[in-house]
């Protein structure tokens, strides 16, 4: 959290121009004058909690920011912010675990607000034997190791198209949280070979509802669809930017494939 904050008019006026909103349409949105928020944005007018609080939900700010947000109106955070050991967050962790684990034979992973690997299920961990070591050493970042060419990207059979659905998710997380750690990510990201020269990949049978993630394991070609968990309305910095990513086999062959590697481990 900043230690010399900016004024919260220029929090609010730089998350407004994030969301391409004009003055009108966030006053409209949180039911003010253009007035009092133009005086808020240059300093004339002091928000109350509340109102800041307002704002942020209207701008979906992050929790994490709407306590910065907070303090540089000169309130206390309302949000609560625990490291992943913490003991309080105990429950949340088994959670976790519980859902990744439960997906088996599939692999299913969790990520922190960086994409830092937090838990992954025996599946996973399946599916990256072999890959360079020093990928694997914590933190463990899930993109590096997906798109690296010491990492999974060799046997990724369509790694143009699969790099391209990542930088593009990647690339708006930036636009909506403004994180400067995931910008310079995106950099290292996008400095790795492209795979735009391999051969095609094989035609995939999703009918476009999903961007497949086709790779090789051993001598078998497996094929996944993805999905995203989050928790609905939290009330806790960490937990709210956690991620599940779960995924599912895209045929039927990767499915038996997945059970009888899981009934052989």
């Amino acid at each position: 959290m900043e230690t010399n904050p900016r004024p919260i008019g220029d929090h609010i006026r730089d998350w407004r121009q994030r969301r391409r909103m004009s003055q009108m349409d966030l006053a409209g949105d949180a039911e003010m004058s253009t007035r009092h928020l133009s005086f808020i944005e240059t300093g004339r007018s002091r928000p109350s909690r509340d109102m800041v609080l307002k704002l942020a939900a209207e701008l979906e700010v992050p929790l994490r920011e709407q306590n910065v947000m907070l303090v540089a109106a000169g309130y206390a955070p309302v949000y609560r912010e625990r490291k992943l050991d913490d003991a309080g967050f105990a429950a949340a962790r088994r959670a976790v675990e519980r859902i990744i684990q439960g997906h088996e034979p599939y692999p299913a992973l969790a990520v922190d607000r960086h994409w830092n690997l937090v838990a992954a299920n025996a599946a996973v961990m399946r599916l990256v034997e072999g890959v360079d070591a020093s990928l694997l050493e914590p933190p463990v970042n899930v993109l590096r190791l997906a798109l690296h060419p010491a990492g999974l990207a060799p046997r990724t059979l369509n790694l143009a198209e699969w790099r391209s659905h990542l930088l593009t998710r990647l690339a708006h997380e930036i636009d909506m949280t403004g994180d400067a750690i995931l910008t310079d990510l995106l950099d290292e990201l996008r400095a790795y070979p492209s795979g735009a020269t391999g051969r095609p990949a094989a035609k995939d049978d999703l009918g476009g509802i999903a961007v497949p993630f086709r790779v090789r394991l051993g001598e078998e070609t497996l094929s996944f669809i993805s999905a995203t968990t989050v928790f609905g309305t939290p009330v806790d910095v960490t937990l709210s930017e956690l991620a599940i990513e779960s995924f599912f086999p895209a045929d039927d062959d990767t499915a038996e494939t997945l059970r009888r590697l899981a009934v052989a481990s």
